[in-house]
């Protein structure tokens, strides 16, 4: 973890971007967001050989900025050889934090994979390389979307955390008390390990939409229908989400959560706003 961490202890998530443009602009995202001192920036993983290569590489340019940096590593569609590598090459490169995720199947291949479930992936990664690696895993306040019951779905969190993970990182969410409900009953289940709250910053209404009905995350009917009253009032929305988010963070940090991750689309603006608002 970094040197002087920002009190809050909040931590960024970036995307490997597809081209060189992006590439650019994620440096200076990477240097303004460094300077905040966060735990650690994660890293998105792509699956497949070269979006696979493309996050390495950006996982490098990242980790430069001298914040530890977690890449992302999904095990659908992977053979174990194929991780074992990864995870050699990633040791090598000095990378001792990983998110570790089941992921989707990536379009166009047969196979699932010798490894189905994070819980796998854990052991895995576990029995590989012992404690080298701080290990992230994923988690959903409002349930994860494929799950028939909030209660399964505890169940199968509480499977990843016993299979070896050091802490969660949630789906992002806009009411907290989701968060807080799911905690309560990942404690009641045994799991001890810090769960700490995903939070994506509200830009523009469209991307966020399909975003969240793709993943899952739920977006109050009081929050739509605001963000749907400004239409194409790009300043109003920000403005609206810079409060709504800036509001929700510190009702999480105030009810104990143990720090705030960032899914910061590669830009700093939208989550230092957010940021500057919060007290410890």
């Amino acid at each position: 973890m970094s040197r002087h961490e920002h009190p809050l202890g909040i931590s960024f998530e970036f995307f490997p971007p597809g081209t060189d443009v992006g590439r650019d602009k994620l440096i200076q995202t990477r240097d303004e967001l460094a300077a905040r001192n966060p735990r650690f920036f994660s890293v998105t993983y792509g699956a497949g050989g070269s979006t696979q290569a493309r996050t390495r590489e950006i996982v490098r340019e990242v980790s430069q900025s001298g914040v530890t940096t977690a890449p992302h590593l999904s095990c659908i569609g992977s053979e174990k050889a194929q991780l074992r590598d990864l995870l050699a090459q990633y040791r090598e490169e000095g990378v001792d934090s990983l998110v570790a995720l089941r992921g989707d199947m990536p379009s166009g291949m047969a196979s699932i994979g010798e490894l189905r479930y994070a819980n796998e992936l854990v052991e895995f990664i576990r029995d590989e390389t012992g404690d080298h690696f701080n290990i992230a895993v994923a988690a959903y306040p409002e349930s994860h979307p494929q799950a028939p019951n909030l209660d399964r779905d505890v169940e199968n969190f509480a499977r990843k955390m016993k299979a070896g993970a050091n802490m969660a990182i949630t789906q992002y969410f806009f009411t907290a008390d989701a968060y807080f409900h799911f905690v309560d009953k990942a404690r009641a289940s045994g799991v001890e390990q810090p769960i700490i709250p995903g939070i994506m910053p509200i830009t523009n209404y469209t991307k966020l939409a399909r975003f969240s009905d793709a993943c899952g995350a739920e977006i109050p009917r009081w929050i739509r229908k605001q963000l749907e009253s400004y239409g194409d009032d790009s300043e109003a929305i920000a403005d609206f989400g810079t409060d709504v988010v800036s509001r929700l963070c510190q009702r999480l940090l105030d009810g104990g959560a143990p720090g705030l991750h960032f899914y910061t689309l590669n830009q700093s603006k939208p989550v230092l706003k957010v940021v500057d608002n919060l007290s410890g």
